[in-house]
């Protein structure tokens, strides 16, 4: 399979004088004293050629791009820090400098997904956060730009990674795991709460995350138990070719993700580019930019490593280790019942196509320890799997519900924990395998 993704690489090398040719061209008819480009037959070939160039470039890494931030006091500067970083991944915090003016504001971990996209995925998720929080997001490295020397990474690393960022964070934190980190980050909330761990988190939200796939699976679920881990082992790994830093490392590629994640609304996709094509020869300004906002941040995936993907799939879509109580870190078992001082908030999404109603709600279930007065759980009714924690219904409804549930829970430590020197409880650092 390896061979594959060295055929992608030249494919896209191959390409590359053909794209640049095709954007001189474009830029040429686009010159307001060339006349030939102003005629119908020449916004036609210019929207052709943009439509080439796009359909066939690779999408770098996004910027999280926000410069300022809307608050109480009105609107404030924002810059990212990077505070905190492993091989694997970094800890980015969205500073505002006029913090002391805003008062305390609840401190929250943004677990972005290890799926396919980068964590800018969730660019509207921050900025809908920050005016009332402190935030820190999850940055996961493109696994072909990490070096093979650097060494593994599984779910118990994903695992070990949340609660490494926790200690950092010094507890009163709360966490907000957005899809598949629902599974690792409840994992990792159950360990440190068995410990009797002082930085466990103040609360878990966790949104539309394959806590149970059993309920109510959708067809992606289905797909992963009809196929069998043989069969992701197969067809979906493959070698990092040369040049790239990860060389030989063995990762699920961002290419082939993309092609699953195309397949799964061709059409939708195909017609989305149609409209494109028109809003271009139209001059539609606007309709164009909407769609090249999207594309950018959609079309810009990463690679997984390996290990990470299949421990994944096996654990969590084809033996449903957490739900019948089989998950274990390394060796331990995970015991979901330890919850017990930790707020849980779920929240899922009515036409959800990845992770089916009830799958998410299924941690309450898990975790009966949790009292009534500290747990919640939302339905957004008129959204799908994006619409949990981006768009319009998210701003008005579903972020609202969780600044509250937020703002009226704090942790409340085990007794033997008051007076805990912070040092003893860190963990080290992920061990290379």
């Amino acid at each position: 399979m390896s061979s594959y993704y060295q055929l992608y690489e030249w494919q896209h090398a191959i390409l590359a004088p053909w794209r640049a040719a095709a954007d001189m061209a474009r830029l040429s008819l686009k010159n307001p004293l060339n006349p030939f480009g102003q005629t119908p037959f020449g916004k036609n070939v210019q929207a052709g050629l943009d439509l080439f160039e796009r359909t066939t470039r690779r999408y770098g890494k996004p910027e999280f791009g926000i410069a300022s931030v809307d608050t109480s006091i009105g609107r404030v500067p924002v810059r990212e820090a990077v505070v905190w970083q492993r091989p694997f991944c970094r800890l980015i915090h969205f500073e505002k400098p006029l913090h002391e003016r805003l008062g305390e504001q609840p401190k929250v971990l943004l677990v972005a997904p290890l799926s396919g996209h980068y964590a800018t995925l969730l660019r509207g998720t921050v900025e809908t956060l920050l005016p009332r929080h402190d935030v820190y997001i999850t940055d996961w490295a493109d696994a072909r730009m990490v070096p093979a020397s650097e060494g593994l990474f599984d779910l118990d690393d994903f695992i070990d990674y949340i609660v490494s960022m926790l200690h950092f964070l010094r507890g009163d934190t709360h966490v907000i795991a957005v899809c598949q980190p629902a599974v690792p980050v409840f994992a990792a909330t159950a360990l440190m709460e068995a410990r009797d761990d002082p930085y466990a988190p103040a609360s878990i939200t966790l949104m539309g995350g394959p806590i149970d796939t059993r309920v109510n699976p959708t067809a992606v679920n289905r797909f992963a138990e009809e196929k069998g881990i043989d069969w992701f082992k197969r067809n979906t790994i493959m070698r990092v070719p040369f040049p790239h830093p990860g060389f030989m490392r063995e990762v699920y590629p961002g290419f082939l993700q993309l092609s699953g994640f195309m397949g799964l609304n061709l059409e939708r996709h195909v017609t989305a580019h149609a409209d494109y094509f028109k809003h271009l020869i139209d001059g539609d300004g606007d309709g164009a930019n909407k769609h090249r906002e999207f594309y950018d941040e959609y079309l810009a995936v990463l690679d997984m490593t390996a290990e990470f993907y299949m421990q994944t799939v096996e654990t969590v879509f084809l033996r449903h280790a957490l739900p019948k109580g089989e998950m274990t870190h390394r060796g331990t078992p995970i015991d979901p019942k330890a919850i017990r001082r930790v707020a849980m908030l779920t929240v899922e999404g009515e036409r959800d196509d990845i992770s089916g109603v009830g799958q998410t709600r299924a941690a309450h279930d898990l975790a009966p320890n949790i009292p009534a007065e500290r747990r919640a759980h939302y339905l957004q009714d008129r959204v799908g799997h994006y619409g949990v924690f981006n768009g319009s219904r998210f701003r008005a409804e579903i972020a609202p519900r969780i600044a509250d549930f937020i703002g009226g829970t704090r942790y409340q430590p085990p007794a033997k924990a008051v007076g805990a020197k912070p040092g003893k409880a860190t963990p080290k650092p992920p061990r290379k395998r």
